[in-house]
């Protein structure tokens, strides 16, 4: 393998993981896919050796293999090249197989000529006036930078390699090459490369010869006709190799027929190559305009009509103060009259439509237009708006100012209620049947031009496809239209302009003349302002006014500003690199600081929407960058201020990759001093999504998927679920909706008191939730599932609304439900043993206005409020409620409230004998606190921290039915305990509730009864919190079990997480594993929430990635094993005492843990410190030498991301801990893991450095047998040895060449990564 030099490190572990699967589409393991769209075919050819070659993409495992076909003709065309350099720098790299899958050529295409002839954003000029009959331009124009082949097939391979790219770029018409005029091409590319002629007088260099290659020799654009009859034969086969639908509906012949049945309105089109048919397009000028407005948000496109004096596009207004009425109808004649300019007035034909501003996942908004042209003899395309929606305000988001999924989600019943009125005559055409051949897939944009001409009065054309078609090639260049929230219709809409034809679209550094023009595109958009602002900073001094260098480019298209987009240099790129691992696409050492620019506007017409790509390709050329970044900030709460990093709205984001961030290590900064780590990767700074593209993303594809997934529940594992299908980074998810009960969680600060109720599962925080910003790719209906229509495949969501789904997924979890009395009067004194209970009984009365079940932070924010409204008076001190005014009433939204003034005083009086008290008299209240799980301890510790006396807390504790506690450890539930003591709450055991207020009135409880295994008690109730059981909710089982899905205590999946129903999959604590598989005590609550959301994505994926092998049935006998995963499970808080506690610990059936202890092969544990004095940390370590469980309980923070990085190490790995501690050097585990050579264990690409070793000792190395192989050797008895195995292995690995290849790697771990640790010391440094 060839040495990579500085920052090679990562080249092999980090970023060849994801880009395997990146450009797995051109591998050459799986030839079937190919370079061009996503099309299943092979690009291939049978040249006269007899040899099939196949494309792909190149990847860095080719490198050696270029470096071997090298030579010197290699260095006299091309110069001398550094490969990785090009490669990361290359628009389009190719590499050749063969049917061994070798590798037998490689080429590499760049944007700008080879050689530096000309700088990079000058060569256009360059070409203009030196050559004759020059039609190049960067739109359609490369320049091959490198071809390198075997002698043996030289000719046949550089002839597939120019039908492969021109195959895959469609618009490329010339590939261009600069040699040395002194050298010839060689047989090979002469047969490919005509020379290009200089005009006379030019000052062009002698030095080099240009020669170009024509798209016509090897793939040339298709003629286009109308369909005859005698076609039939031709297009027969072709529709049978894609669908056998329409031959079995309409018969044998139905295609003839179609072509026969042609009139004014229908029309069959046909494309040809070589006189044969290969591809059929069937299009109708009558459309049903009137279904398209109810079901789409036409107004983008005025409505797809023609425009008319009465046409009503904005909602009428109310009357002003003064009485005034404002005239709601808009006259679309006078608007495009206002815009019209000189070279439009004097068209013969103007054409107008209304577009707008696309956002992330449709290129489309709501409700605003943008106005704009075109002539049928001169095609002028006139001054354009760009207008935002409505539902969208930037100057009060942070995230809405790239968030497609917010502008999606906004689209509710309140904001469609107005739908604009189109009067106008339909200005749109049809495609009703579409079929080309696979091999000439990439062609089908050449019916369109064909096609607008058969209907000249018709602007639009549009296509609609179902939600589960596969994306083809043709609608990539259509803009896909938004549905309203309330369609039903299973199809997706696409349309395209006939202005999308023009091909003379031009990207150039923006001047001062550009302003007016720039101005009139945004006009309409919220931060309008700032891009102006910021171009006018381009135009007068080219920086930032902080001095940050600026740039600005705009789009033109027939001398008309059509797109401005304003970029700056990437000033926080150390951030970036430590913070996100933008490493997973490029190679950060090969791009130099200057190269990565942050992309700040984004403005395009949507009718050039598929030219966005070429838009950004051409600004990093021009601006000589390599890199762009876009961040997405999260949106403030309420929406009270303006981000001050707030960007434009873009339509760029479908065409970047989401970049995941990187976990960062907990440094201890006490202990580092002067070793810690710059400022600019340790700095603390708002949390951004953030988005990326580079040269080589330029021209991968992306993979759109329209199928309707439909998650139900913001649980971890439906976050993880659409965390995992959001960050593919080749495939774009259009129909992402999540069905919650309070939208996407994260909006509130992570360190806010509430949050604290429950206990944490460390799946996902605030800061997780602003760096995923799932917000901007995904729906988010708010509601409650109360229904499943399995036929109809929608969901009823409690407000009525049903939204449809191709893919259901069930992740709702359980909550804990109100608590059940058992009815029991304790006057009667009864004992536990006397009570007939139901654990599984539901609560089906009023639910007490007072009583708390939290089950999410929404519920603990609900139960926090009430109480400092309710229970906390302004002094701090802790108060009874008695009698709230109506205006607290009103606040309260509990269900099933009874007016509470009137019940509590009718209560109290009652208790009391007497007359009610006067309103402003108070008396001391209580909380009970009623259940056995760990949620009991952090909200008492949440109830101390609001100021609540401990002596009127109230902790019960029903019988348990487990004999495991819910913190498993004596020592630790001793300090609690003592804790509690101390803060003087009472404590009751085995203490069943039997009534709320004797049975009568339950809302509000005023006190509680409880019975014992004794005598029973009752207590003045304030507020009552139960977490005694979790239990599905009802309405999810009721829906559930409507639809025939099979339950049993839990929904039933098979070990795929499938229902009974195969469109319907379900994961979490909801469901279980069926009877089949006899293991009914492994559920999924036993494994972690993101490891199960993360495996039911890569199921899911298998449906719609085209990268990924196929996956085969197991055998029936490893069917029926319930899978078993192996990531840590986690939860901590805040208990009594204000003790930080932490348990990761093993998956698996609970177990006390004086009974795991007394097993042989437990192993040992290793504890330091006291518990009541806040210091405690235990560790066991399993009879394996593996790290199993990690206990903390101290009054310190806890550095919990660094310790889940130590579950399923090895102990060696802790600096030999279990030696160490066996001799009395281990005293306090805290300060040995904040030592620095534990902090490489804590990075996120350790794991990577260990699969590295692991590869080193597993491997041959220069023919010495692998430590594996060894070890084999040992245990099978093959080899004698006359000193111990451990001996013998020692001496060979120090004596052999695996001890230089570990030292090597780990020093180049800690060199790659040194930006995380300076610490560490490497040769060379010192």
């Amino acid at each position: 393998m060839a040495p990579l030099g500085k920052g090679g490190w990562s080249l092999w572990r980090m970023r060849e993981s994801h880009m395997r699967g990146w450009a797995g589409a051109w591998k050459a393991e799986d030839p079937e896919y190919t370079m061009s769209s996503k099309s299943p075919t092979t690009t291939s050819s049978t040249p006269p050796s007899s040899v099939t070659f196949s494309a792909r993409r190149t990847e860095s495992h080719d490198i050696p293999d270029i470096f071997h076909h090298m030579n010197y003709n290699t260095e006299r065309l091309f110069g001398r090249i550094n490969i990785i350099y090009l490669l990361e720098k290359a628009n389009l790299a190719v590499t050749l197989v063969n049917q061994k899958n070798a590798p037998v050529a490689h080429a590499a295409f760049l944007d700008y000529p080879n050689w530096d002839i000309v700088d990079q954003a000058a060569w256009e000029a360059h070409l203009e006036h030196n050559y004759v009959q020059n039609k190049c331009m960067p739109l359609n124009t490369l320049f091959m930078h490198l071809f390198v082949t075997t002698d043996e097939y030289a000719v046949d391979c550089c002839h597939e390699i120019m039908t492969t790219v021109f195959k895959t770029v469609p618009e490329l018409h010339f590939i261009l090459l600069f040699v040395p005029c002194q050298e010839d091409l060689g047989i090979n590319l002469a047969t490919a490369f005509l020379p290009m002629k200089s005009i006379l007088g030019s000052t062009l260099d002698f030095d080099y010869s240009l020669y170009v290659s024509h798209r016509n020799q090897y793939c040339p654009q298709l003629y286009v006709r109308c369909a005859r009859v005698e076609d039939h034969d031709d297009l027969t086969p072709i529709f049978a190799h894609h669908n056998d639908t329409l031959r079995q509906i309409y018969g044998d012949y139905f295609l003839a027929e179609l072509i026969e049945a042609q009139d004014e309105e229908n029309v069959a089109v046909v494309c040809e190559d070589d006189g044969t048919a290969v591809g059929f397009m069937s299009v109708c000028s009558k459309v049903n305009i009137q279904l398209l407005h109810d079901c789409f948000d036409l107004g983008p496109f005025h409505g797809l009509c023609k425009p008319h004096p009465d046409d009503i596009l904005k909602p009428p207004r109310k009357p002003s103060d003064t009485g005034d009425e404002i005239v709601s109808v808009t006259s679309q004649k006078e608007v495009a009259t206002d815009t019209q300019d000189a070279d439009v007035e004097q068209a013969s034909r103007v054409g107008s439509i209304r577009s707008q501003i696309s956002n992330a996942s449709t290129n489309v908004s709501k409700n605003r237009s943008i106005q704009s042209k075109t002539s049928e003899r001169g095609r002028t395309l006139p001054s354009s708006s760009l207008e935002l929606p409505e539902t969208i305000n930037l100057d009060r988001s942070r995230s809405k100012d790239l968030n497609a999924a917010e502008t999606l989600s906004s689209l509710t019943p309140e904001t469609e209620s107005f739908r604009p009125l189109y009067r106008g005559a339909v200005n749109a055409f049809c495609i009703q049947l579409f079929c080309i051949d696979e091999k000439h897939e990439t062609r089908s944009l050449d019916f369109m031009n064909f096609v607008f001409n058969l209907f000249p009065d018709k602007d639009f054309c549009i296509i609609s496809v179902p939600h589960m078609a596969p994306e083809f090639y043709l609608i990539q260049n259509f803009v896909r239209i938004i549905p309203f929230s309330n369609c039903t219709l299973d199809q997706e809409l696409y349309v395209f302009h006939r202005s999308g034809l023009l091909k003379s679209f031009l990207v150039r550094a923006a001047r001062s003349s550009d302003v007016s023009g720039v101005e009139l595109l945004i006009q309409t958009l919220k931060l309008n302002k700032n891009i102006l602002d910021d171009l006018n900073s381009y135009i007068l001094a080219r920086r930032d006014p902080d001095g940050t260098p600026i740039q600005a480019f705009v789009a033109e298209v027939l001398h008309q500003i059509v797109g401005i987009s304003v970029i700056r240099n990437e000033m926080d790129i150390e951030y970036i690199r430590s913070h996100y691992n933008i490493e997973d696409f490029i190679y950060f050492s090969h791009h130099q600081q200057e190269e990565h620019g942050h992309l700040y506007h984004f403005a395009l017409n949507p009718i050039f929407h598929h030219y966005a790509k070429h838009f950004m390709k051409e600004i990093l050329r021009l601006a000589h960058k390599s890199c762009l970044y876009y961040p997405i900030y999260p949106q403030p709460e309420d929406g009270k201020f303006q981000n001050p990093c707030a960007h434009s709205l873009t339509s760029a984001l479908h065409y970047m990759v989401p970049v995941r961030p990187r976990r960062q290590i907990v440094y201890p900064l006490e202990k580092l001093g002067i070793n810690a780590p710059s400022k600019e990767v340790s700095k603390d700074q708002a949390k951004y999504a953030l988005n990326h593209f580079n040269r080589k993303l330029s021209l991968e594809p992306k993979v759109s998927i329209n199928a309707r997934i439909v998650v139900v529940g913001a649980s971890n594992v439906g976050i993880s679920f659409l965390e995992t299908l959001v960050f593919c980074p080749h495939l774009k998810f259009n129909n992402l909706t999540l069905i919650s009960t309070h939208g996407l969680p994260g909006k509130e600060a992570s360190n806010s008191l509430h949050k604290r109720f429950l206990v944490n599962s460390h799946c996902f925080n605030e800061n997780d939730y602003a760096l995923m910003s799932l917000g901007s790719w995904i729906n988010v209906v708010v509601g409650k599932m109360t229904g499943i229509d399995r036929s109809a495949k929608h969901v009823v969501v409690s407000n009525g609304r049903k939204v449809p789904y191709d893919h259901l997924v069930l992740c709702t979890g359980q909550q804990y439900q109100v608590a059940c009395p058992t009815g029991a009067d304790i006057k009667k004194l009864f004992t536990n043993r006397e009570v007939s209970e139901n654990s599984n009984q539901r609560y089906t009365g009023i639910v007490p206005s007072n009583l708390f079940a939290i089950s999410d932070d929404e519920d603990a924010f609900i139960a926090m409020k009430w109480l400092k409204e309710k229970v906390i008076c302004s002094t701090g001190k802790f108060e009874a409620p008695l009698f709230p005014s109506p205006a607290d009433e009103r606040e309260r939204e509990r269900p099933a409230a009874l007016p509470f003034m009137d019940k509590m005083s009718s209560i109290l009086q009652t208790l009391a004998g007497s007359s009610a008290r006067h309103p402003s008299a108070a008396f001391a209240g209580n909380v009970i606190v009623y259940g056995n799980t760990i949620d009991i301890y952090t909200t008492i510790a949440v109830l101390l921290s609001l100021g609540i006396s401990g002596s009127h807390i109230h902790l019960v504790h029903p019988p348990s039915c487990s004999n495991v506690t819910s913190l498993n450890n004596n020592t630790i539930e001793n300090a609690v305990q003592r804790a509690l003591s101390r803060a003087g709450v009472t404590v009751y055991r085995d203490s069943l509730l039997a009534q709320w207020n004797d049975g009568n009135h339950p809302d509000p409880i005023a006190f509680a009864s409880f019975t014992t295994n004794t005598k029973p008690f009752k207590l003045q109730c304030s507020a009552f919190f139960t977490f005694a059981q979790k239990r599905v909710d009802y309405e999810t089982f009721k829906a559930v079990n409507d639809a025939c899905l099979v339950y049993d205590g839990r929904l039933v999946i098979d070990t795929n997480f499938h229902t009974n129903d195969a469109t319907i999959r379900a994961a979490g604590s909801l469901t279980k594993f069926s009877n089949i598989y006899y293991a009914n005590e492994w559920t999924h609550s036993n494994f972690s929430s993101k490891e199960i959301g993360f495996q039911l994505a890569a199921t899911m994926l298998n449906l719609f990635d085209p990268t990924l092998e196929p996956v085969f049935e197991p055998p029936e006998d490893m069917d029926r094993l319930v899978p078993i995963y192996k990531g840590c499970k986690i939860r901590g808080g805040v208990l009594p005492g204000k003790y930080n506690y932490v348990h990761i610990f093993k998956p698996g059936i609970p177990s006390r843990l004086d009974v795991q202890e007394s097993q042989p092969n437990y192993g040992m544990a290793i504890t330091t410190g006291d518990a009541i004095k806040g210091n405690y940390f235990r560790i066991h370590v399993n009879q394996y030498s593996m790290i199993e469980t990690i206990t903390c309980f101290s009054k310190e923070p806890i550095p919990v991301s660094n310790y889940i990085c130590l579950f399923g190490q090895h102990e060696r790995l802790l600096n030999n801990l279990c030696s160490r501690w066996r001799e009395g050097l281990v005293t306090d585990l805290y300060s040995y893991l904040k030592d620095p050579w534990a902090l490489p264990i804590y990075h996120d690409r350790f794991i990577d450095l260990k699969k590295e070793l692991r590869q080193i000792l597993v491997s041959v190395q220069e023919d010495v047998p692998s430590m594996q192989e060894l070890v084999r050797q040992i245990v099978e008895g093959e080899l004698a040895l006359i000193e111990r195995p451990k001996t013998y292995l020692k001496r060979f690995y120090k004596q052999n060449v695996y001890k230089r290849l570990v030292e090597k790697s780990i020093l180049n771990y800690l060199n790659y990564n040194y930006y995380h640790l300076p610490m560490y010391a490497w040769p060379g440094i010192v």
